[in-house]
């Protein structure tokens, strides 16, 4: 299994609309890959680790693919209407990374 991470760093005075990202973005995301995409997660950044200091990230997303090759069929053909959604929920770039699950829990 793999995970695509898609990150987004904090920076003074970006726009993220967490809501907009949870209740649109990713739904659209899901729909676009269909089972490819077996589930993802949301984190909303809180913190750094010490209280009150930001936090690295603003917002983390990550989806679970069976493989690269998976992810790339199913993104692929719907990258561009992906990521020109982007704009409707953040003025910041995303970084992604693609990683192999060594560990899973349940």
């Amino acid at each position: 299994m793999i995970k695509i991470t898609v990150t987004y760093a904090y920076r003074e005075g970006a726009r993220f609309d967490h809501a907009y990202y949870r209740d649109k973005h990713l739904p659209l995301v899901k729909a676009r890959m269909g089972e490819a995409c077996r589930y993802y997660t949301i984190d909303k950044g809180l913190s750094g680790f010490n209280r009150g200091d930001p936090p690295p990230y603003v917002a983390l997303a990550h989806l679970y693919c069976d493989s690269v090759q998976a992810f790339e069929r199913a993104f692929g053909p719907h990258a561009q209407e992906i990521l020109g959604d982007v704009p409707n929920y953040t003025d910041l770039s995303p970084v992604v990374q693609i990683s192999e699950v060594v560990v899973g829990g349940d």
